[in-house]
């Protein structure tokens, strides 16, 4: 990866948490800095849909090309095993965003030497983990709007003018580029320790950001072991716990979405893994999940022109194909197919029940087999 930019300092407006909690949208409140100027762009969702969350435009401030450590550096400190994390591989390589980043910036702006620009987005409101190509924007950043969709976090790119994204939506809604869909980057989210489990040797974000945060500490109270919403929300599906954790492969064209709850999955076998199967955007998925991980992820259940049928035999996934068995990031570890991957899904995503249902409201709710 390139050398960070810098990242300016922003003055920590001086409140307790129990003062701080009630105000905070997708993000603690920082000020002041600049004002909403979002007001003059025409959007193809109605404004009323539009909550204002408190900060103004980067008062909750996304980074840009933050430091990365090893694990075992004392700059990953701040990380308990328990902890989650946004992984992702680029060119053979391994980085880690934690929530715990998330938390307080919700974006981190990545240049690869390769050529690659991408934002890795965390709304704690929603709980939803996506990260975007940053293309599309012709490579420019994305910064936290401060205003909010359905609870979930709005981006705008620091182009001139500007335009919003809808990060759940993976597309801007206003501004010129409305319209225009973000291309997605294959992510798994995980614990601290699954990942390393995984990636021995990743890189992840450091604690020193050059702003003054604690990151062993969750900014929203109780917020993930309640029902409620800091923003009132119509329709809210209550089938299960609104604040589950699920994983989905969203639609396309038509095509009908698949949602997978985390509680399904730990449900579906004795073992520590367990996979789901199911059809979303027009063709076969299989769902691979690591209870003490407490990961999951999306495939196409094809390698090198083989499409696989895969059961769950004690602790590990294996195809009826070859006997090979496969991890959870879909590497196959043992057998012929060893050192081949499946095809990940890239649109696919973690996000809170409550929310994944808002945004796809037709989604297919897998049960356990």
């Amino acid at each position: 990866m390139s050398s960070p930019e810098s990242a300016g300092r922003v003055p920590i407006l001086a409140l307790s948490l129990a003062a701080l909690f009630p105000l905070t949208a997708c993000s603690d409140l920082f000020g002041p800095t600049t004002p909403n100027d979002f007001g003059n762009l025409e959007c193809s969702v109605s404004r009323s849909a539009l909550a204002d969350g408190g900060p103004p435009p980067d008062g909750i401030p996304s980074l840009q090309n933050p430091e990365f450590v090893d694990p075992d550096a004392p700059g990953a400190s701040y990380l308990r095993d328990r902890d989650r994390v946004i992984g992702i591989v680029v060119d053979g390589e391994a980085w880690a965003i934690p929530h715990n980043i998330g938390w307080w910036h919700e974006i981190v702006n990545l240049d690869f030497d390769s050529g690659l620009q991408l934002a890795v987005t965390y709304c704690p409101l929603t709980g939803s983990s996506l990260v975007f190509d940053r293309e599309v924007v012709g490579g420019a950043t994305f910064g936290v709007s401060g205003l909010l969709f359905q609870n979930n976090l709005i981006l705008f790119d620091r182009n001139d003018p500007a335009s919003l994204w809808f990060q759940m939506d993976r597309q801007a809604r206003c501004g010129n580029a409305d319209g225009t869909r973000l291309a997605k980057y294959p992510s798994m989210e995980t614990t601290w320790y699954g990942w390393r489990s995984l990636h021995p040797e990743t890189r992840v974000v450091g604690g020193d950001t050059g702003m003054d945060r604690n990151y062993q500490v969750y900014p929203y109270g109780n917020y993930e072991a309640t029902g409620g919403l800091l923003f009132d929300q119509p329709n809210v599906d209550t089938r299960r716990f609104v604040k589950e954790r699920t994983l989905g492969v969203p639609e396309d064209d038509g095509r009908n979405a698949l949602v997978v709850p985390f509680g399904e999955l730990e449900d579906a076998e004795e073992g520590a893994v367990a996979l789901a199967r199911g059809d979303a955007r027009g063709g076969p998925v299989v769902i691979f999940w690591d209870e003490r991980a407490q990961g999951a992820m999306a495939f196409r259940p094809v390698s090198e022109g083989t499409t696989f049928t895969f059961s769950v035999e004690g602790d590990r996934i294996v195809d009826q194909e070859t006997g090979s068995s496969w991890r959870v990031d879909g590497l196959a570890e043992e057998g012929p197919m060893a050192n081949r991957r499946l095809e990940p899904i890239p649109e696919a995503y973690v996000a809170f029940w409550f929310a994944w249902l808002a945004f796809h409201p037709e989604a297919e709710m897998w049960e356990g087999e």
